[in-house]
């Protein structure tokens, strides 16, 4: 694992953090749960290409999320098996504490419901739309 990652897992534990990426001089850092802040940074044009991140738990959605946001590598303390074959394809290498068959939703009694919106797809770009149809479903619901 590259230094940079090892600070962004660092940055992570010490601030509680949901993630955080390293990019040159720049600290991305962020609170905020599921895919939101990887979504405000790309809708942001936030430039974090050949960055370094850290996450607490990444799926299938945020691995799409990760590409299409350029970073070079990646921790994940959790990171389900789609997402990891997903990283893997793009390139982006990846170092977890935990793999997993899926990220279970916040009730725990389910599939989380941006990985399983993703489910099956190939393209980063498509991953995207369906990941903000369902966002806003979600919060219809």
């Amino acid at each position: 694992m590259r230094a940079e990652t090892k600070q962004a897992v660092a940055l992570l534990r010490a601030q509680q953090l949901t993630c955080a990426v390293i990019c040159q001089d720049h600290t991305y850092q962020s609170t905020a749960r599921g895919v939101a802040p990887l979504l405000q940074w790309l809708e942001q044009g936030v430039d974090v290409s050949g960055g370094y991140a850290a996450d607490k738990v990444v799926g299938a959605g945020a691995a799409y999320l990760y590409v299409l946001l350029g970073v070079t590598e990646l921790y994940a303390d959790v990171v389900s098996d789609p997402a990891a074959k997903i990283l893997i394809r793009y390139g982006i290498s990846l170092h977890y504490g935990e793999k997993v068959d899926y990220i279970r939703n916040r009730a725990g009694d389910g599939q989380c419901p941006i990985e399983a919106a993703v489910a099956g797809v190939t393209d980063p770009a498509d991953a995207l739309t369906r990941i903000r149809h369902r966002l806003a479903e979600l919060k219809k619901e």
